[in-house]
């Protein structure tokens, strides 16, 4: 099923995103992990591609096994950078050849080693160039794009975020997904902004549960997100203590996605980070709430 159509329904729903193993020496433990995921029935799940496309090779088996074992709609994420236009081709027709009818069009983080290459020999430089490419191609795709509700780390003031970021939508964009924040409050001036920019495809807001506190480092590494009093207060009180620390995250999260649903968004996709336990926990807690209309 095409997001595009699943994000017409009027109920509130939830999805998840996992990631493939670095390694072949991994793939069977997280399959596993993938499809105990896939068997709590999320609206859809959506597979990531790897930093600089490593791990790339792995991303259509997991997300053709969930799709075709588990029955559960697939975003297959596809990043451009350093690839050439014939290896991005190939994805393409990979992805189509098995039924892949949803794909997140990505940049692509840059590696340290990408960092200190010259950009203007890439094929794609930008995620626009990559939604252009595929929309060219002939794929019928529902195509996503990532947003950021504070600011991407590249950019130097968020209306021009915001400009690029109507670039790709008008390139062919049907549905973004933001990156993880804690705040919600940046989210909902960070929708009043880009509808006020005329960018009004569905927006499903990401969520990271932090589990431990390893994870805080790394999430403003690669999102620069404001951490609030509130969470930065919930990591020092209970981040020496690993079994503290998952509950007082996996609150967090939920807490987070309660007052989303309340506030109108319907659809909320988890960072779910490959653990099956923390999905379903997070489901659990919001058993009452999911499915029911979203008037």
């Amino acid at each position: 099923m095409k997001l595009s159509e699943l994000l017409k329904r009027n109920e509130l729903s939830m999805s998840f995103e996992v990631f493939p193993p670095k390694n072949g020496m991994a793939f069977d433990s997280v399959k596993s992990a993938t499809e105990e995921i896939a068997k709590l029935r999320p609206a859809f799940m959506s597979v990531t591609y790897g930093a600089g496309g490593g791990t790339s090779q792995y991303t259509l088996e997991i997300a053709e096994n969930i799709k075709k074992n588990h029955g559960v709609p697939i975003v297959a994420h596809l990043t451009c950078v350093s690839s050439t236009a014939e290896t991005v081709h190939e994805k393409i027709a990979a992805m189509k050849a098995a039924g892949i009818e949803n794909v997140m069009a990505l940049r692509g983080d840059l590696t340290p080693e990408l960092e200190k290459t010259d950009r203007s020999t890439w094929a794609y430089r930008y995620a626009v160039d990559l939604i252009r490419d595929i929309k060219e191609s002939g794929a019928d795709f529902c195509i996503g794009g990532a947003c950021y509700p504070e600011i991407h780390p590249e950019s130097s003031t968020q209306k021009e975020d915001i400009r690029y970021l109507k670039e790709k939508v008008d390139a062919g964009c049907s549905f973004l997904t933001t990156q993880m924040f804690f705040d919600n409050n940046l989210l909902y001036a960070f929708l009043y902004k880009i509808r006020e920019a005329g960018i009004t495809v569905p927006v499903i807001p990401g969520i990271m549960p932090i589990t431990n506190a390893n994870q805080v480092e790394r999430a403003v590494k690669l999102s620069g997100s404001f951490m609030p009093h509130r969470f930065k207060s919930l990591v020092d009180k209970f981040g020496s203590s690993p079994e503290a620390m998952k509950q007082a995250g996996i609150a967090y999260a939920t807490d987070q996605i309660i007052d989303l649903y309340a506030n109108g968004i319907r659809n909320v996709h988890v960072y779910s980070m490959n653990k099956p336990d923390v999905a379903e926990k997070i489901q659990s807690n919001l058993s009452n709430i999911l499915g029911t209309s979203a008037l």
